[in-house]
């Protein structure tokens, strides 16, 4: 029994190959390093094949942080079982036709006697997507809970649904690490994503919750990479021209409603202030939830000529936008800071332009900042912004969930809110003419997606470029030795690399051993910790470790300023490196819509070709309709979680700059219509 014999019977059933080749495994714990498996997206499947003397075989597939005591299974499994023990490799090979580290519920197909009872685990069958392996431990592949029962069925084995987290006390909460330290994280990325954001940037302090929902405090560990974010792209958009200002906060509700297609798409998150003290206003004022009708108005009295243009004005501040959904911190909240640049110009060309610029600079701060890899494109009709005349967007993937988020836009507002305000200028002929204008707004949601596609089950893991820290020192005390010659070569070590311009923390706090502040530091996500200890004093030399992938290398003292240099930037690069793969694993080309809602459930994005004419907007909510319906009874739900904000419908994520080739007579993937572009499609936040 080996890959192609599962293969085969894959195709048979119609199910889609999602399947990497890797070394050999023996344990979960390795598969769960391996960056092939993690492209998978998938929660890894825990094999464990047992018997009792009376009851027979069982193989139990669980979550791959389970931990089970062989005594209760009894009690789990019933079936007068009375002792269990694993069973050898012989059995393994002779029952599953799998080999040591192989044992897989996909060996049923050899099990024709049906010896063996398969036991599913309830938590692992709530998962998008499985991955275990093809009774080979050299591959590995994805597949969804369905088209598992699927596989046992064809096969005449009906698994049996348990929830071992009923007698395992460690791991009655989905993702728990056994024996966590409540100082650090206690749920895992692949097992509890939610509750793992959560505590990742709650405990690297970063955020402190606060009593109005959806609201949140952002202490200076995350405000300072908004701070790096906001000094990136003020000095680049100040060598275009742009200057900052600031309009007030509140709008009347009459400019508010000039625009109506603007302010539909705002008006259910519009904050209203009703009263002032124990009095009405005689007037409701709204918070801005975006500012065109707040600055147009000004504008329509500063723009006379076309001497006036360009105006190029942008304004850091925060906007309000009364979210209902389940607020996510940074990613979904009621109060967020951003910057908007609002801009005039008296040709199509030079605004798109600016549009064009705006959006590189947006894709820098990413990618280059950020080290999150992210998509260029235009929004199509239906997603553009409210009462433009285009948008473009870069868009970024979470691998951990699947999931795409809009990064920024960026949008060519055409001459519609000129009209709407009333900006009017002469041109050189003397003939009054309308404006073409943008719009462009990045928020601190990137800091959210940052933490989300780059963090482990450790805590924080920052990228070079922001992080407020780039280097901890921490000396090693130890009993006998010279503390003010540690001290002098831990604080000479600091001065050096500060004065190489490197971010430099020394931790010589002499209330916490080195462990501890191992842990906080990694949990602070510092790219850099230098050790220092006796030992290294002799040799003169200093122990640094990499956050991202706990490498250690010991450099001599009189090369550090340069080593440090080098291992930072490599460190941003490989980051950026890691992430790319991991999104472009997760980018299928779908053209059939049979293919589609299966590789939306293995957490991919599907690339399809789209009729993208006047019709599209029906054909992008019938996708929407359609895609989620699949996806609920694949699942077996009647409706989506309301507490959540996700859905598992399939959206537009933008139409690709980068468009392969389209060859000719090729059909739209949902309305049957000759296809006229590639359209980006994905689960979203």
């Amino acid at each position: 029994m080996g890959v192609e014999d599962v293969k085969a019977a894959f195709e048979g059933l119609s199910i889609p190959w999602e399947c990497v080749e890797h070394n050999p495994i023996e344990k979960v714990e390795e598969g769960l390093e391996l960056d092939s498996i993690k492209s998978l997206g998938c929660s890894f499947a825990k094999n464990l094949f047992i018997k009792d003397k009376k009851a027979g075989f069982f193989l139990l597939v669980v979550t791959a942080d389970r931990k089970l005591d062989m005594k209760k299974l009894p009690g789990l499994l019933g079936k007068g079982t009375k002792e269990f023990r694993f069973a050898d490799e012989a059995a393994l090979k002779e029952k599953l036709g799998c080999g040591k580290g192989a044992a897989s519920p996909l060996g049923v197909m050899t099990d024709a006697a049906g010896e063996v009872t398969v036991v599913l685990d309830e938590e692992l069958m709530g998962a998008a997507k499985i991955g275990c392996h093809p009774c080979q431990n050299d591959h590995t592949l994805a597949l969804t809970p369905d088209q598992l029962k699927a596989f046992l069925a064809k096969y005449s084995h009906e698994p049996m649904l348990k929830a071992p987290a009923k007698i395992e006390e460690e791991a009655k909460v989905v993702g728990k690490k056994e024996g966590a330290d409540s100082k650090g994280l206690e749920y895992t990325k692949a097992g509890n994503f939610p509750n793992w954001y959560q505590q990742v940037i709650h405990k690297s302090e970063m955020i402190e919750f606060y009593d109005i929902s959806g609201c949140y405090i952002l202490r200076p560990w995350s405000f300072s990479l908004w701070e790096a974010i906001t000094e990136f792209f003020d000095g680049r958009i100040k060598k275009m021209g742009v200057k900052n200002c600031y309009f007030p906060m509140f709008v009347s509700e009459a400019k508010l409603n000039a625009e109506k297609d603007h302010v539909e798409g705002f008006a259910p998150e519009v904050a209203w202030v009703t009263r002032s003290g124990d009095g009405e206003l005689e007037q409701p004022i709204a918070i801005r939830p975006t500012s065109e009708t707040i600055m147009y108005p000004a504008y329509a009295c500063w723009i006379r000529s076309h001497r006036d243009l360009p105006l190029l004005l942008n304004q850091w501040c925060s906007v309000v936008r009364w979210e209902f959904k389940h607020p996510t911190p940074f990613l979904r909240t009621r109060e967020f800071l951003w910057q908007e640049g609002h801009t005039a110009h008296g040709s199509y060309e030079e605004a798109d332009k600016m549009v064009m610029d705006i959006l590189g600079h947006y894709k820098a701060i990413y990618e280059e900042l950020l080290a999150v890899p992210v998509i260029k494109g235009y929004k199509t009709e239906k997603e553009k912004f409210a009462g433009g005349f285009r948008t473009t967007t870069v868009e970024a993937y979470v691998p951990a969930t699947g999931r795409a988020i809009q990064g920024a836009t960026s949008h060519n507002l055409g001459k519609n809110f000129g009209k709407m305000f009333k900006i009017e200028y002469e041109d050189k002929q003397g003939q009054k003419q309308i404006p073409w204008q943008t719009s462009w707004g990045f928020t601190t949601r990137s800091i959210g997606v940052m933490v989300m596609v780059h963090s482990d089950d450790t805590g924080l893991v920052l990228p070079p470029r922001v992080a407020p820290i780039q280097v901890v020192i921490v000396p090693i005390v130890m009993s006998g030795m010279n503390l003010d010659t540690l001290s002098g070569a831990a604080s000479d070590l600091a001065s050096q690399l500060r004065a190489s311009g490197v971010r430099v923390e020394l931790d010589d706090r002499d209330n916490y051993n080195p462990g501890w502040k191992y842990n906080y530091w990694e949990l602070k996500g510092v790219p850099l910790r230098l050790e220092l200890g006796p030992k290294d004093l002799e040799k003169r030399q200093v122990r640094v470790v990499r956050r991202d992938t706990n490498a250690k290398l010991d450099v001599p003292w009189s090369v550090l300023p340069q080593q440090i240099a080098l291992l930072l930037v490599q460190m941003q690069h490989e980051m950026l490196e890691r992430a790319t793969a991991l999104r472009d694993a997760a980018l299928k080309t779908v053209v059939e819509w049979k293919d589609f809602v299966p590789t939306l459930q293995l957490g991919h994005m599907a690339l399809t070709p789209f009729c993208n004419d006047e019709e599209a907007t029906h054909f992008e909510e019938l996708v929407k309709e359609k895609s989620k319906a699949e996806a609920l009874a694949a699942s077996g739900a009647e409706a989506e979680d309301a507490r959540t904000s996700t859905s598992v419908a399939a959206k537009t994520l933008c139409i690709p700059f980068e468009q392969p080739p389209l060859p000719e007579g090729t059909k739209c993937f949902i309305s049957g219509k000759l296809a006229t572009c590639w359209v980006l499609w994905g689960r979203s936040y």
